[in-house]
């Protein structure tokens, strides 16, 4: 397994995550030696749908992709959603994309995605629900349990966590990827 002692991963969720998608690449980066940082639009904690209650280190509008290597974004409808409704958020997810760091979606996430303008000519994954509105933005969506293009790690359910994690590993180990642009 890659050892990222080096590396920083943020994770960007709100209230309504999918606790898995946020607890296991949580466990999986941070056994591997990376350190987490929890971000949210607000609050001092966020709360799964199934009750995982996770405390938050940063708020959006203070945190900056500059200061991390990776970013994670869990899945869960209403995270997904408030997410994409908060312009703090989107402009952090956006940078990843514009200074080409690794980022790992799952489920719902890829609407922040979307909102953020960087999924155009990208090939992902995600909850089959999200399939017309990727493709709508110009994504080629498809049905596997793990994709990555270029540094952009996509996945569709909890039940696809086991591959996400190792995938997520991989490019954060990886570093930056020339083709992961906005």
């Amino acid at each position: 397994m890659a050892q990222l002692t080096d590396r920083t991963v943020a994770f960007l969720a709100t209230d309504g995550f999918e606790d898995a998608e946020l607890t296991s690449p949580w466990d999986a980066l941070t056994a591997a030696g990376a350190s987490a940082t929890m971000i949210a639009p607000d609050g001092d904690e966020i709360t799964g749908k199934n009750g995982h209650v996770q405390a938050v280190d940063l708020h959006a509008e203070q945190a900056h992709a500059d200061d991390f290597d990776a970013l994670v974004l869990p899945g869960g409808v209403v995270n997904a959603d408030h997410l994409r409704m908060d312009q703090p958020s989107v402009d952090f997810v956006r940078d990843f994309f514009a200074q080409h760091k690794p980022v790992a979606v799952i489920c719902h996430g890829p609407w922040i995605l979307i909102e953020a303008g960087v999924v155009e000519g990208r090939t992902l994954t995600s909850y089959p629900s999200l399939r017309t509105d990727l493709r709508n933005a110009g994504a080629t969506w498809v049905d596997q349990e793990v994709v990555v293009d270029q540094g952009l790690v996509s996945s569709r359910t909890p039940d696809d966590l086991p591959a996400f994690n190792a995938k997520a590993i991989e490019e954060v180990a990886e570093g930056s990827h020339s083709g992961q642009t906005p």
